[in-house]
C-alpha cells in the first residue's frame, strides 16, 4: 500500500492541511480558495481546497470573511497549533486523562521531557528576556 501511495502522489489529510495553512500564512491578507489552489500549484481540485478549508475552520485553524459570493480565508493557527489541537481532541476522547497523559510523558525521549519540564516550569524561551 505504501508503494501505491508513493506512486500515486496521494497525500494525507494532515499534509494537505499543512500545505493550505502554509499558503495562507504566505498571503498578504485574507485569501480566496482559488488563490490557495493556485499557490499550491493547481494540482488540487478547487472542491478539495474548499473541503480542507472548511475542516480547518471547524478546527479553529482558519477564519473566513465574506468576499462577494465567496469567502476570503485567513490562517488563525500554525502547524504547531494544528498538531496541538489534534492532540487535545484525542485526549478529550479518552475517559482516563491522567493515564493517557502519564503514558504520553513516560514515552518521551530525554530531550522532549526536558523541554516539557521547561515549558511547564515557565522557564522556556518565552519567559526569558
Amino acid at each position: 500500500m505504501t508503494d501505491h501511495r508513493q506512486r500515486s502522489g496521494r497525500r494525507g489529510q494532515g499534509e494537505l492541511e499543512g500545505l493550505v495553512l502554509s499558503a495562507l500564512r504566505e498571503a498578504d491578507g485574507p485569501a480566496t480558495a482559488g488563490w490557495v489552489q493556485e499557490r499550491l500549484g493547481g494540482d488540487l481540485a478547487y472542491t478539495t481546497v474548499i473541503t480542507i478549508l472548511t475542516r480547518l475552520l471547524a478546527k479553529g485553524a482558519v477564519t473566513r470573511e465574506r468576499a462577494g459570493r465567496s469567502f476570503a480565508w485567513t490562517s488563525a493557527s500554525d502547524q504547531a497549533g494544528l498538531a496541538a489541537h489534534r492532540m487535545r481532541k484525542v485526549l478529550d476522547g479518552e475517559s482516563d486523562r491522567e493515564a493517557v497523559l502519564a503514558s504520553f510523558v513516560t514515552g518521551l525521549g530525554p530531550d522532549d521531557e526536558r523541554l516539557l519540564r521547561e515549558l511547564l516550569d515557565g522557564s522556556g524561551s518565552e519567559g526569558e528576556a
